[in-house]
């Protein structure tokens, strides 16, 4: 598809005052790319809705705030972390609920892991002493631009060593935006803040830059 066919899709999140920004399409990776550089990131499969959220949830990369048990296990060595060894498996870790519905179907893993394929989206696994997959993170990189899609821990605290080591190579990389969407109680706690959507948009075109894929240093 062009991107003028995307234009007429998505309606303009700057000019368009409600969340809900389109119904339908699918998770090409070209329709995922043009949406997540326009500020726009889908929330469901059957029907796909898309979203920008207005105010909309970031973490400043300088000030995120981990505790003293979450940067103890860190230095202790606690959990092996990886990049990119096993992103569909963590996408199904975060997909995992006890009781609630998950909105990461298997459309969202399969469109996602083309992403990953290639080059545009990441994970962190992090792996316990008996090197099972015990927490994860995934998420969509562009220029200096991440999007935190999700996270999971089957052991306390494993999806906060894995996002600590995710901010680590943020930093590391000169990343300028943080994007978690929404709010919630865990990225709260993180230091996560609510931003007007038109201030969103602003730093995410400059973020962008010249968009390139992230290659993680070493």
């Amino acid at each position: 598809m062009t991107q003028r066919t995307f234009d007429q899709f998505f309606k303009n999140p700057r000019t368009w005052k409600e969340d809900l920004i389109a119904v339908g399409g699918d998770f090409s990776v070209e329709r995922l790319l043009y949406a997540y550089t326009h500020g726009i990131f889908p929330w469901s499969e059957d029907p796909v809705r898309w979203y920008c959220l207005d105010p909309r949830a970031i973490f400043d990369l300088q000030r995120v705030h981990f505790s003293k048990t979450v940067q103890r296990k860190v230095k202790q060595g606690k959990f092996r972390i990886s990049f990119n060894e096993a992103f569909p498996i963590v996408m199904q870790g975060c997909s995992y609920r006890e009781k609630d519905n998950t909105w990461i179907t298997p459309g969202f893993i399969e469109g996602y892991a083309e992403l990953h394929r290639l080059g545009w989206a990441h994970s962190v696994e992090v792996w316990n002493s008996e090197n099972v997959l015990v927490g994860g993170v995934y998420g969509v990189a562009i220029g200096k631009f991440f999007a935190g899609e999700s996270m999971f821990s089957f052991e306390s605290d494993a999806g906060k060593v894995g996002l600590y080591h995710l901010f680590e190579k943020l930093r590391t990389s000169g990343f300028e935006l943080f994007d978690t969407q929404q709010l919630n109680h865990v990225t709260w706690q993180l230091g996560a803040y609510e931003i007007p959507k038109l201030s969103y948009l602003d730093r995410l075109e400059r973020a962008l830059g010249d968009s390139q894929p992230w290659v993680i240093p070493t």
